[in-house]
C-alpha cells in the first residue's frame, strides 16, 4: 500500500503509540465501570480514543491523496535538545542533586534557568525579552505555587537565608 501523506501517517503511528501505551499503562489500575470508575478508568479510554484517533489518521493517510505527499522535513535537533535541557536545568534547580552535591536553587532560580536555556531553542536571541519574559514567569510562578497552592519548595537557594 502506498502512502500518501507521510506527515499524516507517522503521527496516526505516534498517537497509536502513545495510546496503546496509556491503555496498557492503565490496565494495572482498577478500571471499575461507567458508573464506579476506578483510578484506571479515564486513561484506559483517554488511551484507547487516542489509539483509535491515531488509527483514523493512519487510514486517511493510506487513502486521501495529498497534493506533494506531504514528505516529512528534516529533524529538528536544536530546539529538541534545548527544551529537553531546559526542563532537566530546571528539575535539577528546584530539588538539587544530592549526588554531585549541587544544593536545591529554588523556583526562582530554576525558573530563569529554564527560560534562558530553552530561548535557544529559537533562531533568535534577544537577552533583554528573555530577562523581562524570565521575571514575569517567576512572578507568576511564585504566585500561583507557593501563594495560592501553597506548594511546599524552595522559593531560593538553600544557602540563602530568609
Amino acid at each position: 500500500m502506498n502512502i500518501k501523506s507521510q506527515k499524516d501517517f507517522f503521527s496516526g503511528l505516534m498517537f497509536m503509540a502513545v495510546g496503546i501505551a496509556f491503555a496498557w499503562g492503565a490496565s494495572g489500575y482498577t478500571i471499575g465501570n461507567g458508573a464506579r470508575m476506578g483510578p484506571g478508568y479515564f486513561p484506559l479510554v483517554l488511551g484507547v480514543l487516542l489509539a483509535v484517533l491515531g488509527a483514523v489518521i493512519t487510514f486517511k493517510a493510506l487513502v486521501v491523496e495529498t497534493l506533494d505527499g506531504e514528505r516529512i522535513g528534516s529533524f529538528a535537533w536544536r530546539p529538541l535538545v534545548f527544551i529537553i535541557a531546559a526542563n532537566l536545568v530546571f528539575g535539577a534547580a528546584l530539588g538539587g542533586l544530592p549526588s554531585i552535591g549541587l544544593p536545591p536553587m529554588g523556583l526562582i532560580v530554576g525558573i530563569f534557568a529554564l527560560t534562558f536555556i530553552a530561548s535557544h531553542a529559537g533562531e533568535e536571541f534577544n537577552f533583554k525579552e528573555v530577562t523581562i519574559l524570565a521575571i514575569i514567569l517567576a512572578i507568576l510562578s511564585y504566585a500561583a505555587f507557593i501563594l495560592l497552592l501553597k506548594l511546599q519548595f524552595p522559593v531560593w537557594p538553600t544557602f540563602i537565608k530568609s
